[in-house]
């Protein structure tokens, strides 16, 4: 057996932390390549994250997607609530600046938007958007599901996470979880209430799968919606 193998077959955490905190340096590392260069980068990341999970897939077994109603009701539910706060409940860097512990940005925030870049209608900018999309739709959700639901919900029940039943429910994680979730997003309190619809799920129907969807169809809508609307902030 080689090395990675080795670790990915002894040490549980790794299969389930790696990944994710892969793909999150990449996407911090989206703004130092210029404007043309953050798009190239998003595929970059999306390809070397769709094959992490390919490489991990066998080390993780509750990573398999599962469709049921409660999957696509939560799923719908969580983006029309995404959609349905915007530009009522301040975004995170604006609730920063409301508090006084951060100052208003002096330039507008550049919004991800293939077509202001590429042109509008160009082949280049709808090719990514549909990488936007499919990465949205099926590499992220099983990245974060796996590392804020299985991992770190688990993690702080018991720092023996593997211990830890994978629905097994606990105030203290569960809100814990859906905090860190929430203020990873700009959108603090749609995310703090997608945390919250994703880990019951993971804690009602004992698996993973289902969060998996529902994440995997909230992302989905979304990146529909931002298209049709041209809602490209939520990007």
């Amino acid at each position: 057996m080689n090395v990675p193998t080795v670790l990915l077959a002894n040490f549980p955490a790794i299969a389930r932390v790696a990944p994710f905190v892969v793909f999150l340096v990449l996407t911090f590392c989206q703004g130092y390549f210029g404007e043309g260069g953050r798009y190239w980068l998003y595929l970059a990341k999306t390809l070397v994250g769709a094959w992490m999970l390919w490489v991990v897939r066998g080390y993780e077994q509750e990573m398999r997607w599962k469709l049921s109603w409660e999957a696509v009701v939560a799923g719908v539910a969580v983006f029309v609530v995404w959609v349905g706060l915007d530009r009522i409940v301040p975004t995170q860097q604006e609730l920063w600046v409301k508090l006084g512990l951060s100052k208003a940005p002096t330039t507008p925030t550049s919004t991800w938007n293939p077509f202001m870049q590429f042109g509008a209608g160009t082949e280049l900018g709808w090719f990514f958007i549909n990488v936007r999309v499919l990465g949205a739709s099926l590499v992220v959700p099983p990245l974060e599901e796996v590392f804020y639901r299985s991992f770190l919900y688990r993690w702080i029940a018991r720092p023996d996470f593997a211990s830890v039943p994978l629905g097994q429910f606990a105030w203290k994680p569960f809100l814990i979880t859906a905090l860190i979730f929430g203020f990873a997003h700009n959108e603090w309190l749609a995310g703090i209430l997608c945390a919250v619809a994703y880990q019951g799920l993971v804690c009602w129907k004992k698996r993973l799968g289902d969060a998996m969807t529902a994440h995997a169809i909230t992302n989905f809508l979304l990146g529909i919606w931002v298209v049709w609307r041209g809602a490209w902030h939520f990007w």
